[in-house]
């Protein structure tokens, strides 16, 4: 482990606190410490349910350089499991695919089900012989990870030890309680991913807070100006960003896209932006949603995965086909906005006297909320190593 950080100035209130310090942005032993405590130890995204739409289907993902296998059993249930063989540790499955039945290891054969048991090893006991007394195969099914799917996020919790996800998240879920209702992808074009030069914490930031949207979304801002929009955040688990001025896509005949059902008044002209801490970003509105997943490759790159949708099937309502098209392109266009001020503050974290920054107590209260969840984070586990060395 590299220098600790000091954080005590982040956890001070917003008036005078601090931004995380440089390190955090910019130094790979720090990035390594943040993976443990903050991603490892928390309900993170990692995929999502529409890329194993099929009962069989099967995804290897790699999260943080851990190999895990996202599979969807013949129940319709997904699992997310190590995608490490109980044997010599072969890994499984390199591409999606499906499999139907049995999950096969390259290596020796060793065969699992959809959920993870194993089923056979060949020759185990010497040919011909695929057992051994002390070969026990309850005991060596494939290693699985603690998920939950929500709004077609599959997230996990790698060290197993976080609160389950509705009690952590159960703010947030009775929030968007009217929102709990059929999602339906929007198709190929409403699915890309953008390759960002900059610290995942940076993409989380930026997008929690309206501050920056006259000079950055100045399409946006012709109609959702910043006084139209107020702050959301809860302490220790999510912050992000309303309007009150949602505006509806309207096409060449003024059809618009299908409304989500039932949903009361406020949402006829509103909508929220939420960052679900750690790694997952939401978009809520009346007649679509969206949710970006933050894959952080190493200290200073970042993909963001992009997924949106719709009250109904796009394969069902083809005469919205091109409105939906159109809603994903205006979408991207704000997003790639977003990358220069990214990009830029991850530059900006090479300058050694800045000291973190400070924060408006007007405006950025979303980010301030952010960084103290991050150095919460930190302490604790911090201060876990420290009782266990001791």
């Amino acid at each position: 482990m590299g220098k600790t950080t000091s954080l005590a100035a982040v956890r001070n209130p917003i008036g005078n606190a601090r931004g995380l310090p440089n390190e955090h942005y910019t130094d790979p032993e720090t990035f390594k410490e943040e993976a443990k405590a903050v991603l490892f130890a928390n309900w993170s995204g990692i995929g999502f349910g529409k890329d194993v739409p099929d009962n069989g289907d099967v995804r290897p993902v790699e999260f943080l350089g851990m190999p895990l296998l996202v599979m969807r059993n013949h129940d319709g249930e997904i699992g997310v499991f190590q995608n490490t063989c109980r044997h010599r540790g072969m890994i499984l499955v390199s591409e999606a695919k499906n499999l139907r039945n049995t999950v096969r290891c390259p290596y020796h054969s060793w065969c699992y089900s959809l959920k993870g048991e194993l089923k056979a090893t060949p020759h185990v006991g010497g040919p011909g012989h695929n057992t051994h007394e002390l070969i026990e195969p309850a005991e060596l099914g494939l290693i699985r990870i603690r998920s939950h799917v929500w709004r077609d996020v599959i997230f996990v919790n790698i060290s197993g030890d976080a609160p389950g996800f509705e009690e952590c998240h159960a703010d947030l879920l009775q929030r968007w309680q009217e929102f709990e209702q059929p999602l339906y992808h929007g198709g190929v074009a409403s699915s890309f991913k953008l390759e960002v030069k900059t610290n995942w914490k940076l993409a989380v930031e930026n997008y929690c807070e309206s501050y920056h949207l006259p000079w950055v979304h100045p399409g946006l801002n012709s109609y959702s100006k910043l006084e139209d929009h107020y702050d959301i955040q809860q302490p220790q688990r999510y912050s992000g960003q309303g309007t009150y001025v949602y505006r509806q896509l309207t096409g060449e005949y003024e059809q618009t896209l299908a409304d989500f059902n039932d949903l009361s008044k406020r949402w006829n002209t509103g909508a929220e932006y939420i960052a679900l801490y750690p790694n997952v970003l939401f978009g809520v509105h009346r007649d679509h949603s969206f949710a970006i997943i933050l894959e952080p490759l190493d200290c200073v790159n970042t993909v963001e995965h992009i997924e949106l949708y719709y009250a109904t099937d796009a394969d069902a309502d083809d005469n919205r086909s091109v409105l939906r098209e159109t809603n994903a392109r205006l979408w991207k266009t704000v997003f790639e906005e977003d990358i220069d001020v990214v990009e830029g503050m991850q530059k900006g974290r090479k300058g050694i006297l800045f000291d973190g920054g400070r924060f408006s107590p007007a405006m950025d209260a979303p980010t301030h909320n952010f960084h103290q969840w991050v150095a919460g984070c930190l302490e604790s586990s911090r201060a876990q190593r420290g009782s266990s060395e001791a």
